[in-house]
């Protein structure tokens, strides 16, 4: 544990169950996938209104310096050093949106969290600008990969400018500066000598050429926004820099930054083209590589960039998101008190044995992939007097895998093949029936590694490749726990076709009326 040539420290942002983000730092052994070390801090949502979600951008970087204190603090108690610490690697959640007066370094308002959904009007304020022939959602998929969706970093930007007054200000003074997670903390830590990006997160935006990789001038006037605030696209690896902040870490090289689900694609080894992973936690995220070559999804995907090492040719994937995983069990224990700790569903799902027919859609704030519907609602079919608690927990486990196969059914059409193994982490993986129900309702291997934390490898791997330190293909695959199916085809299709008559249930939702179209 000594030798800590390949060792690296980074920072960690994530979406929990609890709907608390939290930054987790990890010092580890890159080469052997080992964590060294580790500390997390939960970071305070604010909720102004329903469906805003705001965080404090102060609040994020002090989580990030304390934790690098108290990781330090461990690595001290066993020996170690700031000294042996060679590279840092940054992921984070991508499409939250911040903007700071470059010059104060002051933030101009909260950040606006990627599951912000009050840029819903302005998203309608835009479509209505669109020549009709041409007004849908997918209007800028061919320059960007992306459909026009609340979720990703332009609309926010642009609401910010229309509905913030000291953003417009700023704008108009040439004082503002744009960043996701990354930028924002890369920008302070190297004591405001970098406003850098990488090209993962900033495929995220709505405003990259996903050819060129650089920001589009149609993009950006279409949304309004001047180029002058984005930050420079980088690679995923290269010498970005070096630390300037906390000075425990001065002077440490800064050479690995990632999007947090290619991080976990990443660390899931998924390098060939073909392969695939889900990240399971408040939502669930699944990527599929596509290597070098740019695929147009005409199933309701996304084409996103996976990752780009240096000045190698980018890395594309297919990604399909999914927006309530973890949340529904949230849901079922703070709001419908079904129990009082998430650890317990297991337990009642198993005593189930089944969900009694029941059918439960947790579209709470619409549906993403491949339906991009946002004003579809949550569902549950099939009650009868039977029902139970029970059946009603087992039903949210199985939504979570009824959503993960209606994007891997999207990306073997788009693909043209078919998965056979699933690689999956998050937060909920540890749950052993979900993972039985996954490979059940899928029909395909699921894949646990044993060293679950492949989010934080993923950005390590990139620290250390960006340090020139390893090459790629020198981290060890790990031991994994596979899940087999143990249904039969007939049964699964059967199933698989009532969760699709649930979900023509929850996309017939009119808002206008408060009732579901006939």
């Amino acid at each position: 544990m000594r030798n800590l040539l390949s060792t690296f420290i980074f920072f960690y942002l994530f979406i929990a169950f609890t709907f608390i983000d939290k930054f987790v730092k990890f010092v580890f052994d890159v080469i052997h996938r080992t964590v060294i070390a580790s500390h997390q801090i939960e970071i305070t949502q604010k909720y102004p209104q329903e469906g805003w979600v705001e965080q404090d951008p102060k609040e994020i970087l002090d989580a990030v310096i304390n934790c690098i204190k108290k990781t330090m603090d461990k690595l001290s108690s066993i020996g170690l050093s700031a000294s042996d610490i060679k590279a840092v690697g940054i992921t984070n959640q991508r499409e939250t949106t911040l903007l700071w007066d470059k010059d104060t370094g002051e933030p101009l308002h909260n950040a606006l969290i990627w599951h912000d959904m009050r840029t819903t009007t302005t998203l309608e304020d835009i479509l209505d600008s669109v020549p009709n022939k041409t007004r849908n959602k997918h209007y800028l998929k061919p320059l960007c990969g992306l459909p026009l969706s609340p979720y990703f970093s332009a609309l926010k930007i642009r609401w910010l400018i229309d509905n913030i007054p000291r953003v417009k200000q700023s704008i108009e003074a040439e004082k503002c500066i744009f960043g996701t997670v990354d930028t924002w903390l890369i920008w302070n830590l190297t004591k405001e000598k970098l406003h850098v990006t990488d090209v993962s997160n900033a495929s995220r935006t709505l405003l990259m050429n996903i050819e060129t990789l650089k920001w589009d001038p149609l993009l950006c006037k279409f949304f309004g926004i001047p180029r002058k605030i984005l930050p420079e696209i980088r690679s995923s690896a290269e010498k970005f820099g070096t630390i300037s902040t906390p000075e425990i870490l001065s002077g440490v090289l800064l050479s690995g930054c990632v999007g947090d689900q290619q991080g976990a694609l990443l660390g899931q080894l998924c390098l060939k083209p073909g392969e695939a992973k889900a990240t399971y936690g408040t939502g669930c995220f699944l990527l599929y590589n596509t290597g070098s070559v740019k695929v147009d999804s005409h199933q309701g995907l996304i084409t996103t960039i996976a990752y780009k090492i240096g000045k190698s040719p980018a890395v594309y994937a297919l990604e399909g998101s999914v927006a309530v995983a973890g949340a529904a069990l949230s849901w079922l224990r703070d709001n419908m008190q079904l129990y009082s700790n998430i650890s317990e569903c297991q337990e009642m799902a198993e005593r189930a044995k089944n969900s009694g027919d029941v059918y439960f859609v947790p579209a709470f704030s619409g549906l993403y992939a491949p339906y991009w519907q946002q004003d579809a609602r949550g569902v549950i079919c099939g009650i009868t007097e039977e029902t139970q608690d029970d059946h009603i927990v087992r039903a949210a486990l199985e939504a979570v895998c009824f959503q993960t196969r209606d994007i891997l059914e999207a990306m073997a059409k788009d693909s043209g093949t078919q998965l056979t193994t699933l690689r999956v982490d998050g937060g909920m993986t540890v749950n052993n029936l979900l993972m039985q129900l996954q490979a059940d309702l899928t029909g395909i291997n699921v894949v646990r590694p044993n060293m679950v934390e492949t989010t934080a490898l993923g950005a390590a791997m990139l620290a250390a490749i960006g340090a020139e330190l390893i090459d790629i293909n020198d981290v060890d695959a790990s031991q994994v726990t596979k899940f087999s199916p143990e249904i039969g085809e007939n049964e699964r299709d059967l199933r698989y076709s009532k969760w699709k008559m649930a979900i023509e249930r929850s996309l017939k939702w009119d808002n206008s009326s408060s009732s579901f179209d006939k």
